[in-house]
């Protein structure tokens, strides 16, 4: 059990009540509202900078490992551009949540249901656990540790599933391992100011205002 947190069945969904801060509305995790519907019906791919860091095109969709899944906002775009996603997900009651909001989801025949059935939530805890040459690509976007400078306004959700899941603290220990498994490249999510992963310089990079993208490249996509 994580404490201060509990599971909920509701007629939405399965539910993350945070018992300590009952002014928060339960997370239930819905593709089909919100910001991830918004991303997964309007994204093109000359506007993701994902999109260009996975290395998906109009004629390549690479399979994908998302290692730190989280809420699958990401791994859901990925998907709606036509790519096979497979989810890694360690905190027991975000794998719920997951579970159950794939299952809704997968059950429509709509756009987005129709990219939630790229989506597969592997039954492991960490990438260690993966075959090498497994997928593609593999996707690491840990959580990164407050610095302690100005507070980031994030959303309720986002604040609630940071408090439950709090900061990756053995990110650097995914890379290596990440690396085995992906037959092409590792793309690794990380704020501007935030250093390297496990203090390797990436082969490429993609930036914007908020975050970046390093790309560690094992070989070049086949033509």
């Amino acid at each position: 059990m994580s404490v201060g947190f509990e599971l909920q069945q509701t007629d939405n969904g399965l539910a993350l009540v945070w018992l300590d801060e009952p002014r928060f509305q339960p997370l239930i995790i819905d593709f089909h509202k919100g910001k991830s519907a918004y991303r997964a019906q309007h994204s093109a791919l000359k506007s993701e900078a994902i999109a260009r860091a996975i290395g998906i095109t109009g004629k390549r969709q690479p399979s994908v490992i998302d290692a730190t899944a989280g809420l699958a906002r990401d791994a859901m775009v990925m998907a709606g551009f036509g790519c096979q996603v497979s989810l890694i997900e360690r905190q027991p009651y975000v794998r719920a949540l997951l579970n159950d909001a794939l299952a809704r989801a997968q059950a429509k025949s709509d756009a987005i249901g129709e990219a939630a059935k790229r989506l597969n939530l592997l039954d492991v805890s960490s990438i260690n656990e993966v075959e090498h040459n497994a997928a593609d690509v593999v996707y690491l976007d840990p959580m990164y540790p407050k610095t302690g400078k100005r507070k980031a306004q994030v959303k309720k959700d986002m604040q609630m599933f940071q408090q439950l899941v709090g900061s990756d603290l053995d990110a650097d220990d995914l890379l290596q391992p990440a690396l085995s498994v992906a037959r092409y490249r590792v793309v690794v999510k990380r704020p501007n100011s935030a250093p390297f992963l496990n203090g390797n310089e990436p082969n490429q990079q993609l930036t914007s205002k908020k975050h970046r993208f390093d790309i560690y490249i094992n070989q070049g996509f086949d033509k």
